[in-house]
């Protein structure tokens, strides 16, 4: 699967070309001069080698990593595609729903503070879909992620607790 992986972020590479254009020959350098060149730099390598393991991590996976063996997506004809997301189908809101909560269930057990967590990153990550695909996600996913959110907030009721952070 082929996703776009560019990650790009020049804060740090603009801190050190102004930090370097601040500097010339007859500028005195002093201890501090020099530490946030190697700050600077530093930042620089640590942005470039968290892109490449990003890129690295997105370019292995695969759609047999969360349990999908059929036909490559690609080749799919359009029935056989409509089939896919039907409701008891392998992309279908049920069966996804059951993929993406298991993953915070699992992760969390019975701890109320990561289960909260986890339901809060679900969340964020599809308020970033949504600005991503430049609006409204389509219905299946609106109602794909309604549906997890349910078998979560299931689980925190089942351990006493309430969805709802309160202390914000």
């Amino acid at each position: 699967m082929k996703l776009n992986n560019s990650f790009t972020s020049t804060f740090y590479q603009d801190i050190s070309t102004n930090f370097s254009q601040k500097l010339d020959k007859s500028t005195k350098l002093s201890a501090k001069n020099i530490s946030d060149s190697y700050l600077a730099q530093y930042q620089i390598k640590i942005s470039q080698n968290m892109q490449f393991e990003i890129n690295k991590q997105i370019d292995t996976f695969t759609l047999k990593d969360i349990g999908y063996d059929g036909k490559s997506i690609g080749n799919l004809t359009q029935d056989e595609a409509k089939n896919l997301v039907n409701e008891d189908s392998f992309f279908g809101i049920k069966k996804t729903s059951d993929r993406l909560s298991s993953f915070v269930l699992n992760g969390a057990g019975d701890n109320i503070d990561m289960l909260k967590a986890g339901r809060d990153a679900m969340l964020k990550g599809f308020e970033e879909a949504k600005k991503l695909w430049g609006g409204e996600l389509p219905k299946i996913s609106q109602e794909t992620m309604k549906k997890t959110i349910e078998i979560i907030d299931t689980k925190l009721r089942d351990l006493g607790a309430s969805s709802i952070n309160t202390t914000a």
